[in-house]
């Protein structure tokens, strides 16, 4: 049976010594999308999309729409009827390159589903993927919220900033987060998105440059770190779930394993170190305003300063 991993997945999953967990759970990654995913999709209001721009960075991008503009037309095939905001590059990217990864998330439920594949923008704009990794995600650590629209007219979405460095208002704002999403890739393998969570501070900022955040235990596969002990380059999305913004980094990622480093994140197996290149900050992004519910149960404890 040919392995669905490439050899940096491979490399980090022996590195952790979880090689047959792995190989296990990799029998769930498939190339059909099932009836009970398509239904889950088609009630979504919002997904990430993962692209990768002509220098090969890694972007994540919010898409948004009423539940049915993104569907499953058929066991192969995804559409997405949005756009993103003015500037974003999801669209040129998919020209240039092709390759993309969905995570289709639901926080009021905690359940998340991925699709990777390749992907054509029609006409009308529409994005058709066809898919070719699906798989669905635990829950782990995604916090609960449930969606609404905005009671205001929705104003154009508008580029607050475009810089090559964090601001101190987009430091706490990182500060502040309990959840984040990741774009990489890997020549071959195609594009991955994936979504980190924990507790407001999981994420440090060290400077107006450099992030660093654990790595918990998750699903054993290790796409997303598989991908960036390839390739460093990465992509982050945090999202104002209040006021419907947006802030993209685009940089490089460091996985780092000594005991030293995982010393300050209770729970972390591994820590990522993140050096920032571009930093892209979108206001109006989207329209939907998330009510904070409760925390994942999963989340490890956050050590004070």
């Amino acid at each position: 049976m040919t392995s669905p991993y490439h050899e940096g997945e491979l490399a980090v999953q022996a590195r952790a010594g979880v090689q047959e967990m792995a190989s296990r759970v990799g029998r769930s990654i498939g190339s059909t999308i099932p009836p009970a995913a398509q239904d889950f999709l088609g009630r979504q209001p919002m997904v990430i999309v993962g692209t990768v721009d002509r220098d090969g960075f890694p972007w994540a991008t919010l898409a948004t729409g009423k539940p049915g503009f993104m569907q499953a037309s058929d066991e192969r095939r995804v559409s997405i009827a949005a756009q993103p905001p003015a500037g974003d590059p999801m669209v040129e990217n998919i020209g240039s390159n092709g390759q993309v990864g969905l995570i289709a998330i639901d926080p009021a439920t905690r359940r998340r589903m991925r699709v990777n594949g390749r992907a054509e923008v029609g006409p009308d704009g529409t994005i058709v993927i066809q898919a070719q990794q699906v798989y669905a995600n635990c829950p782990k650590y995604i916090q609960a919220r449930a969606w609404g629209l905005s009671d205001r007219s929705a104003p154009s979405a508008r580029r607050v900033s475009d810089d090559a460095e964090l601001n101190p208002v987009q430091q706490r704002w990182i500060r502040e987060a309990d959840t984040f999403f990741i774009a990489s890739n890997h020549e071959r393998g195609g594009v991955d998105v994936s979504h980190r969570g924990g507790h407001p501070g999981f994420v440090q900022v060290l400077n107006e440059r450099v992030l660093m955040w654990p790595d918990y235990a998750g699903n054993m596969m290790f796409q997303t770190l598989g991908n960036l002990a390839v390739n460093p380059k990465a992509g982050l999305l945090f999202l104002d779930f209040n006021g419907g913004g947006t802030l993209q980094l685009t940089g490089r990622a460091d996985i780092l394993w000594d005991g030293a480093r995982r010393a300050g994140f209770p729970g972390a197996e591994r820590v990522v170190e993140f050096h920032v290149e571009r930093v892209v900050e979108t206001a109006q992004a989207s329209s939907l305003r998330w009510r904070f519910v409760d925390y994942s149960p999963f989340n490890p404890s956050i050590m004070k300063s």
